[in-house]
């Protein structure tokens, strides 16, 4: 029954994005998000937009499972990267309106060239297809096991109605169907906490006091983050798309308002798990302890917010894909036929990724923050200090974080074993941040060095 309620609801939400969906023939509108008079998107529909595009289905999941298992925590941790919408809009608003830049791409190439638009293009490519796949990752876990017929039907289905849409609209359908979607997400979370908070159970001190160790894993996940969030919104070209659509005021208010927006939700959302993890019965999975505890419907609730933040993701990661590749790098003509195309290969990527089987959440935050840490130094050195650099210091910064993650994925999928003996860290996210201060200490002890040979060099 629960099931027939939630594909009912499924459908229903499919039905209302595609009659919000404009059919966009321009390529401003497909690839810029302008409507049909030609006019940017205005503060609300940027903000929420904002929010739910990065409160990706992955990210609810991530939410409770990190305050699940670390409590108070692991969801300040996870919230802490939505801090990103403050330090992404202060690049935005550096790279845009101070240096005059009309893209992160265009700042790169004129001081590094091609190696800097190519490693950055890579990596944000690299981002792209994560989305796609981790986001459908959830979708499949809610309609049936790894390998089922709901699983794979569901995921198929759920990416090529949102494809649909998507193709129709581009940037624009995104920003439109984005509004629309973030209110229902915030009225499921609405509803879950207030169910949650009516139960005998519910007690905000054991919330508190959940995570008193101060060294454990959630508070060290925390630093991690803490350290990440600066370059993160770099790296993450949906947020980047949104902030070079308005005008400088609405842009600010935009990222500043969906800051705490988002930082609320997440840790709402982080809430039920840490409930489902003071309540659980032994060997109790978290799904399981929260169905016990709240109850079917509110399950169905559970399963809307995610459904319904992995579809507004995966439409703003399509436009941001097409927008990459069709305009950004340049590789076919500034076409929507061809954004089209550039569609539906990363859905066809994302899903060769998600069928070889990776199932690690988490996994593809950690890796990607920790790869995007060779773009701290650029912030500090080329945005907010206006000192240039060597190239070697941008090149050796760039494999220095790509090792970092690399060394990050072998480490927690147990197919390296080195820090352990070296350092005696055990647990993988103690591992995460060491490996993300030595990333961090190379890139920017680089880029100092590198700024002073330039500097030398100048003068002579």
């Amino acid at each position: 029954m629960s099931e027939t309620v939630l594909i009912a609801l499924v459908v229903a939400m499919a039905v209302i994005s595609f009659i919000l969906s404009p059919r966009v023939k321009t390529t401003d509108g497909f690839f810029k998000g302008f409507d049909e008079f030609g006019q940017a998107p205005g503060l609300w529909t940027l903000t929420l937009s904002q929010v739910t595009t990065w409160i990706f289905a992955r990210s609810l999941m991530n939410a409770a499972i990190l305050g699940f298992y670390y409590g108070i925590a692991g969801t300040l941790a996870y919230a802490a990267y939505y801090l990103s919408f403050l330090t992404g809009g202060y690049i935005v608003d550096r790279v845009r309106f101070e240096h005059g830049y009309d893209s992160i791409q265009a700042c790169l190439f004129d001081r590094y060239g091609r190696v800097g638009t190519l490693s950055y293009n890579i990596l944000v490519g690299v981002r792209l297809l994560s989305e796609v796949f981790a986001n459908l990752l959830v979708i499949g876990i809610i309609f049936g096991v790894a390998g089922s017929t709901g699983y794979t039907l569901s995921i198929i289905a759920l990416a090529v109605l949102t494809l649909v849409y998507s193709m129709m609209g581009g940037l624009r359908a995104s920003l439109r169907t984005d509004v629309f979607q973030t209110l229902l997400l915030i009225a499921s979370l609405i509803v879950l906490v207030g169910v949650m908070s009516v139960e005998s159970t519910f007690d905000v001190g054991a919330i508190l006091s959940s995570s008193p160790d101060f060294s454990a894993p959630g508070w060290i996940l925390l630093a991690v983050a803490l350290l990440q969030v600066w370059s993160y919104p770099m790296h993450d070209p949906v947020m980047m798309d949104r902030g070079f659509l308005a005008d400088r005021v609405t842009t600010r208010k935009s990222f500043q308002y969906a800051c705490a927006i988002s930082v609320v939700a997440i840790i709402l959302f982080g809430l039920l798990g840490i409930f489902a993890g003071l309540n659980k019965e032994s060997g109790e999975a978290m799904v399981v302890a929260l169905t016990r505890l709240l109850g079917e419907p509110a399950m169905i609730i559970f399963n809307v917010a995610l459904i319904v933040s992995a579809v507004s993701t995966l439409d703003s990661t399509f436009s941001s894909s097409s927008k990459l590749v069709v305009d950004q790098m340049g590789f076919m003509d500034k076409t929507v036929r061809n954004g089209r195309i550039v569609m539906a290969l990363f859905l066809l990527g994302g899903l060769f990724f998600l069928f070889l089987g990776q199932k690690d959440l988490f996994a593809a935050v950690a890796v990607s923050g920790t790869a995007s840490m060779f773009l701290t130094p650029v912030i500090f050195f080329n945005i907010m200090w206006k000192r240039e650099t060597a190239l070697w210091a941008y090149v050796l910064s760039f494999f220095t974080a790509l090792a970092g993650g690399a060394l990050y994925m072998m480490e927690a999928g147990g197919h390296l074993s080195l820090i352990t003996p070296l350092l005696g860290l055990e647990h993988k996210y103690a591992k995460l941040l060491m490996i993300c201060l030595c990333v961090l200490g190379v890139a920017m002890t680089s880029f100092a060095l590198g700024s002073l040979q330039r500097v030398k060099a100048g003068n002579a």
